[in-house]
């Protein structure tokens, strides 16, 4: 493998190889962002209910 387009290509087997490492960081990203999401949400969920509460 001396150039890229062979890299890519891996004997034919690029679309399946770069498309599980497509996949995995896709999961892992979500894995990441998914609970900073669910974070912000509970603290502004609360921050509502303490509002509520006051008022």
């Amino acid at each position: 493998m001396n150039t890229l387009p062979e890299l890519l290509a891996m004997d034919g087997h690029g679309p399946y190889v770069w498309s599980a490492y497509a996949i995995t960081f896709v999961v892992l990203a979500l894995n990441l962002v998914q609970p900073w999401v669910a974070r912000r949400r509970l603290i502004n969920v609360e921050a509502r209910r303490r509002r509520r509460e006051v008022a």
